[in-house]
C-alpha cells in the first residue's frame, strides 16, 4: 500500500510538473481525509488559477503599459486637486463597464501618467483588456497601418481592447490629416470601450494643437459625453523632489 501511495504521489507531481501547476501536499490530502472528489476540485481550481496567471501575464505583455503605478504609492499630500477617495472609487473599475472615459488634464509632472496608469493596472488586473499609446505613437501606427503590419496588428489591439490609455495628448502638434485620423479613431471607440486621456492642455488649447476648430469640437464631443475629468494643478513633482548629484 505505501508502495502504492508514493507511485501515486510520484505520479500526481510529475503530471503537475507538466501542466505547470503549482506542487500539490499529497500528504496533506491524504491526512484531511479528502474524497476523490474533494481532491478533483482542489486540482481543476489549481489549474483555473494557473489558466488565470497565465492571461493576465499575456494581456500585460500586450497592453505595452510602462512600469506599474499604483494608487497607494501617489502623493496625494503633493498634489491636492484630486483625492485618494476619488481614486479608489474608480479603481474599482466598474465605469470600463459602462464606456466611460477619463481625463486627466494639468501642466507636466503633476501626475497624470501616474493615475492613468495605476488604472490601466486596476483594470488589467480585475481581467479588463487594457493598451496603452502616447498620440504621437498612435497617430504614426494610424498612418501606417495600410503599409505596417506590426502597425495594423496594434491598432486591432487598440479597438478591441476593453481600456485604452492615451497619453501625453498636446504635447506635440499634429497636422490636420493627423487630426482627423484621431477623430476618426475615437470616434470608432465611442461608447464601445473606454478611452483614458493625459493631456498638458486645458479644452480651450485643444484647437490650437489639433489645428482645426471643427475637429478639435467632434473629438471633446466624442470623449466628454460620458467622461469624468479631473484638473490637475500645481507645480511639477519632479522638478519640486529633483535629484541632486552632490
Amino acid at each position: 500500500m505505501v508502495i502504492t501511495m508514493n507511485k501515486l504521489e510520484q505520479s500526481i507531481q510529475q503530471l503537475s510538473s507538466v501542466l505547470q501547476l503549482k506542487p500539490i501536499d499529497c500528504h496533506k490530502l491524504f491526512t484531511d481525509g479528502l474524497t476523490p472528489l474533494q481532491s478533483v476540485e482542489i486540482f481543476l481550481k489549481e489549474q483555473v488559477s494557473l489558466r488565470e496567471a497565465r492571461a493576465n501575464e499575456l494581456r500585460l505583455k500586450r497592453s505595452y503599459l510602462p512600469a506599474r503605478k499604483t494608487i497607494q504609492a501617489f502623493d496625494f499630500g503633493f498634489q491636492r486637486s484630486i483625492t485618494k477617495e476619488q481614486m479608489l472609487r474608480l479603481s474599482d473599475c466598474s465605469w470600463i463597464d459602462d464606456a466611460y472615459n477619463i481625463m486627466f488634464l494639468g501642466p507636466p509632472s503633476v501626475g497624470k501618467s501616474h493615475l492613468a496608469t495605476s488604472l490601466a493596472y486596476e483594470a488589467l488586473d480585475k481581467g479588463y483588456s487594457v493598451s496603452f499609446v502616447t498620440l504621437d505613437e498612435l497617430i504614426k501606427q494610424l498612418k501606417t497601418a495600410e503599409i505596417s503590419t506590426a502597425s495594423r496588428k496594434r491598432i486591432n489591439y487598440h479597438m478591441k481592447s476593453h481600456l485604452i490609455v492615451i497619453d501625453e495628448v498636446g504635447f506635440l502638434p499634429v497636422s490636420n490629416a493627423e487630426a482627423n485620423l484621431f477623430f476618426t479613431f475615437v470616434s470608432a471607440l465611442h461608447e464601445k470601450a473606454s478611452i483614458v486621456i493625459t493631456s498638458n492642455k486645458s479644452f480651450g488649447e485643444w484647437a490650437g494643437f489639433l489645428g482645426d476648430e471643427v475637429i478639435t469640437t467632434a473629438i471633446l464631443d466624442r470623449l466628454v459625453f460620458k467622461c469624468e475629468v479631473f484638473n490637475m494643478t500645481g507645480d511639477g513633482y519632479r522638478i519640486k523632489h529633483r535629484k541632486t548629484i552632490l
